[in-house]
């Protein structure tokens, strides 16, 4: 895991969207994922969330960075206290954003990145960990049960006017 700095702005742009595209454009249609993407991944606004201080971006890649074969392969936003979506629970810390690339699933490399965010809630001494996940992502709802997430809610996730449901999952620590 590598920590995404302002000037990767628009490499994490590029991820966001391409992941974003591979997760979702077989359950919506492409002007629904472009208008999110000129809405919630424009520039200005990726710019402002790398800007504040109690949200972190990481990038995952396929190898260690000092193998040359090692690519981007995902990326992953952690909130706590007040950068939380939903919830603002000051014992907590919200993994708001984990995707991967397509070519890049079943590697291991999703665990990677829930052990670095029980990692960094540890170190920031919090209690759980929590997430929204599209009801419909039967895969990564499988994901999060085997990882020890359960469900303690929902709530209404707005993909550009299109307001559908996440179900939120907890883990304690």
């Amino acid at each position: 895991m590598k920590k995404c700095t302002f000037g990767q702005v628009h490499l994490l742009q590029k991820i966001a969207i391409q992941t974003y595209q591979e997760t979702f454009a077989e359950s919506n249609s492409d002007d629904l994922l472009q208008q999110y993407y000129k809405q919630s991944l424009n520039l200005t606004k990726l710019s402002a969330q790398l800007k504040m201080t109690n949200s972190e971006f990481y990038f995952i890649y396929s190898a260690p960075l000092a193998d040359p074969e090692a690519k981007l392969a995902g990326f992953l936003k952690l909130n706590i206290d007040d950068a939380q979506t939903d919830l603002l629970d000051p014992e907590a810390l919200e993994v708001e954003k984990i995707y991967i690339l397509k070519e890049f699933l079943s590697q291991g490399l999703g665990k990677q990145m829930i052990s670095f965010a029980i990692k960094r809630a540890q170190q920031q001494n919090k209690e759980h960990l929590w997430l929204g996940v599209w009801e419909n992502n039967f895969s990564a709802l499988n994901f999060y049960k085997k990882m020890g997430f359960e469900q303690f809610g929902e709530h209404g996730f707005d993909m550009a006017g299109d307001i559908q449901t996440d179900l939120l999952l907890r883990k304690d620590l």
